[in-house]
């Protein structure tokens, strides 16, 4: 069980993503998405693909400020778990985020062992320049909320560790 690749996501991907997530989702481990908003971030999409064609794994990278990512929604088939599949997504989105010229990536999580041995620490209540914030905290992305800590995603962040990692 370790023949798998890793490629970017197609439209038609979309539903299998859903059928990844949505256990997990209905397991609160992560947050649910809807179709319409997968399929306009799905050029920040990677899939992991069994040798059977069978997508195993997914995650997103979301830019969030010129030197700052997210991973985002990155989920793994239970049958799949150990088997470096969720490795191997987190690797390729660092090394897409490396190229983009990001020097920093965030990420929202319950699964704070797995990005801990991947290099991402607790980021605690770590804020950005005032100036920098001044601009983010205008965004509507759900996901800079989250990594400002805004009161009005605070549902979203409960029992979720925000961990960031220097790339």
């Amino acid at each position: 069980m370790t023949d798998f690749t890793v490629r970017r996501a197609r439209t038609s991907d979309v539903p299998k993503i859903l059928a990844l997530v949505e256990p997990l989702v209905a397991r609160r481990i992560l947050l649910g998405k809807e179709r319409v908003d997968l399929y306009g971030a799905v050029q920040e999409f990677r899939i992991a693909e069994s040798a059977d064609g069978e997508v195993i794994g997914a995650g997103a990278l979301h830019v969030l400020w010129e030197d700052l990512g997210e991973v985002r929604t990155l989920a793994v088939a239970d049958a799949w778990l150990g088997h470096g599949v969720g490795h191997a997504l987190l690797a390729t989105l660092e090394a897409e985020a490396r190229e983009l010229g990001l020097s920093r990536l965030f990420c929202l999580t319950f699964e704070v062992p797995f990005f801990t041995r991947h290099g991402f620490e607790d980021m605690g209540h770590e804020t950005v320049d005032p100036d920098v914030y001044a601009e983010l905290v205008r965004s509507h992305d759900e996901g800079v909320a989250e990594f400002l800590d805004l009161a009005r995603v605070k549902q979203n962040t409960l029992g979720n560790t925000r961990m960031l990692k220097l790339i």
